[in-house]
C-alpha cells in the first residue's frame, strides 16, 4: 500500500475494506448509501424488475439487460491507451451511515488521539441534533471516494475524505472524479460484454494449401450489446453501446495471404465478409485468407477479432464516441497440399 498522508488517514478503513473485497470477497467491506444488501450479507446485490436485472456495486448500479452473455463473451480492449476510472466520487453515505462508520474507526483509536479529535470536531460529532448533519437528513448526502474492482493504478488517486452535497447541488469544482452522465458511461463501457468471434470458413474445418478460403459472419449474430450506468440518488444515467464494425484476420502464419490484403474486413449490409457459394469457385472471396504451405501434422491458429464501435448518451442530453474496442478468439485450421493423382 502506498505510504500514508495524514490527510488520507481517514480513508484508511475505506480502501482496507476494499482491499478485504478483494482479497477475502464483499462480505468484509462497508456499505454505504446506494450499495444493497442483495440477501448475501454483501454490497454487490442482484434485483429484478421486469427484464431488467440490475447490480449495484460501488454506487453505481449496472443495467445489464441488453449486454452480450454466454460463456465465450468477454470484456472489450480497448484499441488506445485509455482506459475506464479507477476511481470517482459519488454519494455514499446518509448522515447516519457516515457516523455508524467512523464512530467505531475513532473508538479503536486506531488512527491517534489528534487525528480522532480533529475529525470529531470536522463532522460535529458531539451536537446529537447536527453532528454529521443530521439536521439535514434527507437533504443531501456525504459523498466518498469510490476505486475499480481490479484496482487499476491510479485507484487511490481520489484521497479526499467525506464531503456533504445538498441535494440538487452540484459537487464542488475541485473534485475532478465527481461522478457525472460522462464518467457512468466510461463505467459502463468497462462492463460490456461481446461474443466471441467465431468465423465460418468455407472449406470448413480442412483446406488446401493455395485454395482461396471464404470467411464471414452473420451480422444478425452480432447485434449491437449495451449497458446502462446510473446513481439513483442523483437521477442520472448513462448507456455505453458497442456496435460491430470491422473483422481482422490474421491467419496464424507469415506464409499466408488475407483478402483484403489489410486483413481487415468491414461490415457491409449487416454482415462482415460473403457466404461461399456453388459458381464462387473462381471469383476472390471479398474476406478470406488463403495459406501457401501445409500445416503438416499440428494446425494455424487462425486469430479472428472483432472491431467494435462504442458510443455513448448520458441523462443530461450529453453524448459522443468512446475509443473503440476489440474482442477476439482463436480457431485452428488444418492445411493440406493439394495431392495430384499420378497416371
Amino acid at each position: 500500500m502506498p505510504a500514508v498522508r495524514p490527510r488520507d488517514r481517514l480513508l484508511i478503513p475505506t480502501a482496507l475494506a476494499a482491499l478485504l473485497l478483494a482479497v477475502a470477497g464483499p462480505a468484509h467491506a462497508d456499505k454505504g448509501f446506494g450499495e444493497t444488501d442483495g440477501g448475501g450479507g454483501t454490497d454487490t446485490g442482484a434485483g429484478i424488475d421486469g427484464d431488467t436485472v440490475s447490480v449495484t456495486a460501488g454506487g453505481v448500479v449496472y443495467d445489464r439487460s441488453k449486454n452480450g452473455g454466454g460463456g465465450s463473451s468477454g470484456a472489450l480492449t480497448s484499441t488506445t491507451s485509455w482506459s475506464p476510472p479507477a476511481c470517482w466520487y459519488a454519494p455514499k453515505y446518509t448522515p447516519e451511515q457516515l457516523q455508524e462508520h467512523l464512530e467505531p474507526i475513532w473508538e479503536a483509536d486506531s488512527t491517534g488521539y489528534e487525528w480522532d479529535a480533529a475529525q470529531r470536531e470536522k463532522y460535529n460529532a458531539a451536537d446529537e441534533e447536527k453532528g454529521f448533519n443530521k439536521h439535514k437528513s434527507g437533504k443531501g448526502y456525504w459523498w466518498d471516494s469510490y476505486v475499480n474492482d481490479d484496482f487499476p493504478p491510479g485507484w487511490e488517486a481520489c484521497d479526499e475524505g467525506p464531503f456533504w452535497v445538498d441535494t440538487g447541488d452540484a459537487p464542488p469544482a475541485a473534485m475532478e472524479n465527481a461522478v457525472t452522465p460522462a464518467i457512468l458511461a466510461q463505467l459502463a463501457y468497462a462492463q460490456v460484454r461481446v461474443p466471441a468471434t467465431e468465423v465460418t470458413l468455407a472449406p470448413a474445418g480442412t483446406t488446401k494449401v493455395n485454395l482461396p478460403t471464404w470467411a464471414w459472419l452473420d451480422g444478425a449474430d452480432f447485434k449491437p450489446v449495451s449497458v446502462t450506468a446510473s446513481v439513483p440518488a442523483l437521477g442520472i444515467e448513462a448507456t455505453a453501446t458497442a456496435e460491430p464494425v470491422s473483422l481482422t484476420i490474421e491467419p496464424g502464419t507469415p506464409d499466408a495471404d488475407t483478402y483484403p490484403a489489410s486483413g481487415t474486413c468491414a461490415l457491409t449490409d449487416g454482415r462482415i465478409g460473403e457466404p461461399y457459394a456453388k459458381g464462387k469457385a473462381d471469383r476472390t472471396p471479398p474476406c478470406g485468407v488463403k495459406y501457401e504451405r501445409s500445416s503438416g501434422d499440428a494446425t494455424f491458429p487462425l486469430q479472428a477479432t472483432l472491431t467494435w464501435k462504442v458510443t455513448w448518451t448520458g441523462s443530461d442530453g450529453d453524448g459522443g464516441d468512446l475509443p473503440d474496442g476489440e474482442f477476439g478468439a482463436t480457431q485452428d485450421v488444418v492445411v493440406q497440399e493439394i495431392q495430384a493423382i499420378n497416371r
